[in-house]
């Protein structure tokens, strides 16, 4: 069965974790754990884990370089998120946005890399995230309104509520197909152009410009997709109209 050649991949097969000519009851289950979208995903996890240990250490009243930056992209984040959501609903929802966030940013840029792919590329992954996104949406909605989040979706006349109850289910069931393909379709364009012209032209400079375009791109996507999430919580919390 042909596989990609990735880094982690290779060293996974080096270390004897995963062959694919392997044989014996736990063969599937493993070659799935070893999927390079879930190994990679795994790898941005850790890497969002150890970066900041490594570049902030210990938390000073006068902070360094690395204390800097992590409170200046920590603090940016939290006063955006207070501007769409207001500032309660921005402190109870930002750690889940924010984790969205850098991860799906990380996610996106370590593709640019040769030898790596971004999890987002697949779609396991983006639709997981949009689940999630959409399921909190309708909790939030339960918990602010109760029974009544269901005028959300009744439309602002009683007799509109034919018309608009349909619409509505559909709105919010297409999120998942919004959020989700927008991310993995915008990635995985971006991978198989990079690879294409890595093929063709890697010795040259014909990628750099794709290269580029490919950090503005991850870092498009990522907003998006915190803007979009932040946009459906503010809506579940506020009162129907």
């Amino acid at each position: 069965m042909e596989h990609p050649i990735l880094f982690i991949t290779v060293i996974l097969e080096q270390l004897g974790w995963i062959s694919h000519s392997m044989d014996g009851i736990g063969k599937a289950d493993l070659l799935r754990l070893s999927q390079p979208h879930i190994t990679y995903a795994w790898f941005v996890m850790a890497f969002l884990m150890i970066m900041p240990k490594l570049t902030m250490g210990k938390i000073e009243m006068i902070p360094g370089k690395g204390q800097n930056f992590w409170e200046a992209l920590i603090g940016g984040m939290e006063s955006f998120m207070a501007e769409t959501m207001g500032k309660d609903g921005a402190k109870m929802m930002f750690p889940m946005l924010a984790t969205f966030g850098l991860f799906i940013l990380v996610s996106n840029l370590v593709g640019l890399m040769p030898l790596f792919m971004s999890p987002t590329s697949n779609i396991n992954v983006t639709l997981a995230c949009t689940i999630i996104v959409v399921t909190t949406t309708h909790i939030l909605g339960l918990k602010f309104h109760g029974v009544g989040y269901i005028k959300h979706f009744l439309g602002p006349i009683p007799w509109l509520i034919p018309l608009m109850l349909p619409i509505e289910i559909i709105s919010h069931a297409a999120r998942l197909l919004s959020l989700s393909l927008r991310l993995f379709g915008n990635i995985m364009a971006k991978e198989t152009l990079l690879g294409i012209l890595f093929l063709l032209a890697g010795a040259y400079f014909a990628p750099l410009p794709i290269l580029c375009l490919g950090i503005l791109v991850s870092v498009v996507q990522a907003l998006v997709f915190v803007l979009l999430s932040m946009l459906y919580f503010a809506g579940a919390m506020e009162h129907a109209h």
